[in-house]
């Protein structure tokens, strides 16, 4: 059967799906699919898979995609993070036959992203793009699609999603945000933007940014003329978003902790994080159990702070005590967080040539200085109290050295020039250690023989005596005698 293109795949194969979950990293992981779904999301995303890492490592691709196969969780797009035309389609290949579609993320703003180059941080590089995408459309039995970032100027972002299409991306996701606005810099995401994009190309949209409740939905699709609208950090913190309700928070908490028992395994930091957006308001209220949540590690037990946190929010109702925590909603019932406006940019450091990069939104420039330490944030105040000539002028940071395989940042002493994981790998392949990653698979393996020869010479020594001498024997005194030969081996 031929392969289902642009309006025609997103009618037939997505159901004209409105209503989407995001990609997210540790985030969107089958347990929580399910749970949108059941709350009205239609279609989502697998959490961003890292191409290279994907294609090399069976385990990797079982942990992450194919132990997740479940039917109700379709239509499902596995989304790749790659900067390699060729790695990128081996990645797809191999993920076809589990989705329905494969993403190509051009959005990623975060560090990481930025050392291993993908993400945003190849948005300026259109040629390389041009041939990912163009190279995964003629070869994958699925479409391809992407999920970008806008640049400043609409002019430019139009033209970049007009390069994309032209590739053979089939649908596109358009996140209203530059690369620069992210953490506290978010700001507000820009749907003129989405709009330009939308009324140039003649593939499906789907617009992301400034997503708190349905009706932010239903005003998005209307101003912007998009097919569907993406949601990520208000269906983390609401995951019944997408049927225009606000739930007690414990509800969700309960529910989504039956589906993981029902989908086992899920990794425990996934559910812990979960956790933590679900609860984000209360626990700003009972910080003693926001610092038990955090120290629990089995499911059981992050499942009895939950219970103790609901319990506490009952309590408050029945007898009407309502802590104001300052929100439109009492504090146990689901409802977005959020973010404050970023403040203006300032300056703190004494790096003489730092300059103040004004973009959409502001940047504060990471400069180093004594005199400007009021300025720094409380997590690099803490970072300077432990070490006082820390530096954070990115200028005078050390460029980090990439890892030979995976592209991550690699172990400075590491013995094969590896990343721990890819460290961790090659040393349990070839029994040998790397003392810089604290891996000792050699010399356990030695011990372990040098035991296993002493325990055979212990046999040994009590098989060379012949059935009548043993009955003679005084077992005490051979037991003396394998102890004295052990002390003997070891000395």
């Amino acid at each position: 059967m031929a392969k289902l293109q642009g309006f025609e795949f997103w009618r037939k194969t997505l159901r004209e799906a409105r209503f989407v979950v995001a990609p997210m990293v540790d985030q969107s992981e089958l347990a929580w699919r399910l749970l949108s779904r059941r709350h009205g999301a239609q279609l989502c995303y697998t959490p961003m898979l890292h191409a290279q890492v994907f294609v090399r490592d069976a385990n990797y691709r079982k942990e992450n995609l194919y132990n997740e196969v479940c039917e109700e969780d379709r239509p499902l797009i596995t989304q790749f993070c790659a900067n390699d035309p060729e790695v990128f389609l081996q990645a797809a290949v191999l993920a076809q036959d589990y989705c329905d579609a494969i993403d190509l993320n051009l959005g990623c703003p975060q560090m990481i992203a930025k050392r291993g180059h993908y993400g945003v941080f190849l948005q300026d590089e259109w040629e390389l793009l041009e041939r990912m995408v163009s190279l995964a459309n003629e070869k994958l039995l699925v479409p391809v699609t992407c999920k970008i970032r806008v640049f400043k100027e609409i002019e430019k972002t139009v033209r970049y999603a007009q390069m994309l299409e032209k590739a053979g991306c089939q649908l596109l996701t358009v996140h209203g945000r530059t690369k620069d606005q992210k953490g506290a810099m978010t700001g507000i995401a820009s749907w003129e933007h989405i709009q330009a994009v939308r009324k140039a190309v003649n593939i499906p949209v789907f617009a992301n940014g400034n997503i708190h409740h349905l009706s932010d939905v239903e005003r998005c699709i209307q101003e912007t003329g998009v097919q569907g609208v993406m949601s990520a950090e208000g269906n983390l913190h609401n995951p019944a978003l997408f049927e225009g309700h606000s739930p007690p928070v414990w509800e969700m908490a309960e529910e989504y902790l039956e589906v993981v028992k029902q989908h086992p395994p899920c990794s425990l930091s996934y559910i812990r994080a979960h956790l933590f957006k679900l609860w984000h308001h209360t626990l700003q209220i009972h910080q003693d159990l926001r610092e038990e949540l955090a120290k629990v590690k089995t499911l059981e037990g992050l499942a009895h702070v939950s219970a103790q946190l609901k319990q506490r929010c009952q309590e408050e109702i029945s007898g009407g005590d309502e802590k104001d925590g300052g929100l439109p909603l009492p504090h146990w019932i689901c409802q977005p967080y959020v973010r404050p406006p970023p403040k203006p940019a300032v300056t703190n450091g004494s790096c003489q040539e730092a300059e103040v990069k004004s973009t959409m939104c502001q940047k504060r420039a990471l400069e180093d200085s004594d005199r400007a330490a009021e300025g720094l944030s409380k997590n690099k105040l803490k970072k300077r109290s432990r070490n006082p000539n820390k530096n954070f002028c990115p200028e005078l940071k050390p460029k980090y050295l990439k890892c030979e395989q995976c592209g991550n940042p690699k172990g400075n002493k590491c013995v094969f020039s590896l990343c721990r994981g890819c460290c961790k790998k090659k040393a349990f392949k070839e029994v040998a250690d790397c003392p810089s990653h604290g891996l000792r698979f050699k010399t356990k393996a030695e011990k372990q023989k040098a035991e296993e020869d002493q325990q055979k010479e212990c046999e040994r020594t009590e098989g060379s005596v012949t059935e009548p001498d043993r009955n003679k024997q005084n077992p005490q005194v051979a037991a003396a005698s394998c102890r004295e030969l052990t002390e003997q081996t070891e000395a």
